[in-house]
């Protein structure tokens, strides 16, 4: 009798446009052995009551505010509660990290002098960042906001301009500001839709962008590899393209 092969397990994607992929992160969870299920809140898609039936949940960036007074933005907010709830594994990046700050009663707030980081910037991990796994010294940044560190979380990394960039809250609840999932495709598209913000304070010009990306991302694809390893308890195929 023919061996039944396992069910592969699936991890929730939130996306917030109808272009936006999940990139880099979504192909090395797929490689992993995970399916991909994609919920678009923006677009009307539901999110699900309980993620019992899901290995976990990736929340991705967007190009709007977690402070928007949206439909979904709260939705998706206060739907963050299940999985803390649940103690799944959830990942927040850029926009989700910021709606993990505000479920969890932090603030998402600009800089105090306008500053932004868009392109590539210095990171530092702290001491218990550095218990966790070794960490780029660049890392690819889109964001206009930071957010505030959650009572009881734990800072990762952090930074000069926003020094909240990566943090742990209680078991299974990460958060970063910066961006690893992205393909050189997805790079090239951001740059170009993207480039009217180069003209704000602390942003880099876009040929900076594509320019640091030849010198600095294969490290930042190397600590994605660890990093998701480390929440979803795989490795992933290290092989793995842009």
């Amino acid at each position: 009798m023919p061996r039944r092969e396992r069910p592969r397990e699936r991890i929730l994607v939130i996306l917030h446009q109808e272009s936006s992929s999940a990139g880099r992160v979504g192909r090395q969870l797929m490689e992993a052995g995970f399916d991909l299920d994609i919920r678009r809140p923006p677009l009307g898609d539901h999110l699900p009551e309980t993620l019992e039936r899901h290995a976990g949940a990736v929340v991705f960036g967007g190009p709007m505010s977690a402070n928007d007074k949206d439909e979904f933005v709260r939705r998706e907010t206060d739907w963050l509660s299940i999985p803390l709830k649940e103690n799944r594994p959830l990942l927040g990046i850029c926009l989700g990290a910021q709606m993990l700050v505000n479920n969890l009663g932090g603030r998402v707030e600009r800089h105090e002098e306008g500053l932004v980081e868009i392109g590539w910037y210095p990171l530092k991990a702290t001491e218990e960042g550095k218990a966790l796994m070794q960490w780029p010294q660049m890392v690819y940044q889109f964001h206009r906001e930071g957010f505030s560190l959650p009572k009881d979380a734990t800072l990762l990394a952090t930074a000069d301009t926003y020094p909240n960039q990566a943090f742990r809250y209680r078991e299974n609840a990460w958060g970063i500001q910066f961006h690893a999932e992205l393909t050189q495709m997805m790079m090239h598209r951001w740059v170009v839709h993207g480039a009217h913000r180069f003209e704000l304070p602390g942003a880099q010009p876009g040929r900076d962008h594509l320019g640091g990306r030849l010198i600095w991302d294969m490290y930042l694809k190397r600590w994605l590899h660890e990093f998701l390893a480390t929440i979803f308890g795989v490795q992933a195929n290290r092989k793995t393209g842009n």
